[in-house]
């Protein structure tokens, strides 16, 4: 897959026995998704998508076209598109905003402290439901939130990092201490 492009959604299960399937949009409003067709696949395969159920959450239910039009024809083929990921080429995403950037600008970039020291580079971003984390190569998992990512330069290629003391005490391999300095068992 060409560096250049950004994951939009992702096809999810068949909906009833006409082709359908279920859309999941990784857009700020999941209806735009269908504006920027023709979307392509990890093979360079080109879609079009249109939607045809209401949309709920992250998504909804829609029907596929492939690059000559023809229509998915039934449930069994609809199957066969499950969690075929949908990119467009960067360069048709408006600009980040200033504070704002795309999920794909934070990997690669080198993760640090506040002292400079440089932890590793961000080998992944997660989001479970309960909030993006970062992970840093080598595993160690970042909550992406302000207090512990304080400063994000995507220009500049680094963040900076602040991990919960958590993370910090497994990070150094030292035993957490008790309230008297003493090592806990």
């Amino acid at each position: 897959m060409p560096d250049n492009r950004i994951l939009m959604g992702v096809v999810g299960r068949p909906h009833g026995v006409r082709g359908l399937v279920h859309v999941h949009s990784y857009t700020e409003t999941p209806e735009d998704l269908a504006a920027y067709s023709p979307l392509l696949d990890d093979k360079g395969r080109r879609w079009s998508l249109a939607w045809r159920g209401a949309l709920a959450g992250e998504g909804g239910v829609a029907e596929l076209r492939d690059a000559e039009g023809g229509k998915i024809a039934d449930r069994d083929a609809a199957a066969k598109l499950t969690n075929i990921r949908l990119y467009v080429d960067r360069d048709r995403l408006p600009e980040a905003e200033e504070e704002e950037f795309y999920i794909s600008d934070l990997v690669g970039l080198t993760a640090r402290r506040e002292s400079g020291a440089e932890i590793g580079r961000i080998a992944a971003v997660h989001d479970y439901g309960a909030g993006a984390s970062i992970e840093i190569e080598g595993g160690a998992i970042i909550p992406f939130t302000r207090a512990a990512v304080p400063v994000v330069d995507v220009a500049g290629g680094f963040v900076t990092v602040v991990p919960p003391e958590e993370i910090l005490a497994a990070d150094t391999g030292k035993d957490e201490e008790d309230d008297d300095g003493e090592a806990a068992e």
